[in-house]
């Protein structure tokens, strides 16, 4: 009988993975920075370059949803050939050059790590949930062009910092005294900055939403689309926002099957 019932656990129970992450400071020459770190799953040996992602937790710019929308999403991408590194990065407080200088030193130190990861350094991705995927567009669209990466795959991003659309928190949590800052909230507002550098784009959501309007992947797929960037937006009919990587999100299964097929249809993955 006990051996039937570990059976049935077997069959049944979430799957895991024996992963265990590297961890590193990512400003290990600045203290003030501490906080700062990735953690890198490496996928199983082989003798071929493989891709790479960077993810960014959600939390509104006021924590971090490490593990839905981190360790968990790593886990699945390095049992699938990825090099897979979750990036930790610092709250704001109203600095709100912090998280994307954080997100540029982490592109930095994977694409430097290349040939020590056996990574394809033209095939790093970023992932990023909800505030994540504010600062994965971030990535995507204002950082310097050696740190944008190859491709994004966005859930429920954070687009638009146009009070009508906004996730109020995330902006709040960025901007801080700036909030009415018209300059600021035009650069973070990302639609506006999409341009032809902008890499070929994924996005997740759920039309019913209520946290971070379906509008906001909307305007990106469309900036994207006007300038000609491959991109592909799928909404499913419910689910509300925050779901990543968990197993009770009733298109789970979907989501990863439409990652693979993409990421398959741009060449990032065989």
């Amino acid at each position: 009988m006990k051996h039937f019932l570990l059976l049935l656990l077997s069959i049944f129970a979430p799957v895991t993975w024996g992963q265990q992450a590297e961890q590193f400071k990512l400003w290990p020459d600045m203290p003030e920075a501490g906080e700062a770190e990735i953690f890198v799953y490496h996928p199983a040996k082989g003798k071929k370059a493989v891709p790479a992602v960077l993810i960014c937790p959600g939390g509104g710019y006021s924590g971090l949803a490490m593990n839905h929308e981190g360790h968990d999403m790593a886990k699945w991408y390095a049992s699938n050939g990825f090099v897979a590194v979750v990036l930790k990065y610092r709250m704001p407080k109203g600095v709100h050059t912090i998280p994307l200088s954080d997100a540029e030193k982490a592109m930095s130190v994977i694409r430097d790590n290349a040939a020590k990861w056996n990574l394809d350094a033209n095939k790093v991705g970023v992932i990023g949930s909800s505030a994540g995927g504010h600062l994965a567009a971030s990535l995507s669209t204002l950082a310097a062009d050696a740190n944008r990466p190859n491709f994004a795959i966005l859930y429920y991003p954070v687009i638009s910092f146009d009070n009508m659309t906004t996730h109020g928190g995330s902006k709040k949590n960025l901007l801080g005294k700036d909030i009415e800052n018209k300059v600021l909230i035009d650069r973070y507002s990302l639609q506006k900055q999409v341009d032809d550098k902008t890499p070929k784009t994924l996005l997740l959501l759920s039309d019913d939403d209520q946290t971070v309007p379906p509008l906001n992947s909307i305007l990106y797929y469309t900036a994207l689309n006007e300038h000609h960037i491959p991109a592909s937006l799928y909404m499913f009919p419910n689910g509300g926002h925050g779901w990543g990587f968990r197993y009770d999100f009733t298109y789970y299964q979907e989501v990863k099957d439409l990652i693979q097929k993409w990421l398959t249809y741009i060449k990032i993955t065989d």
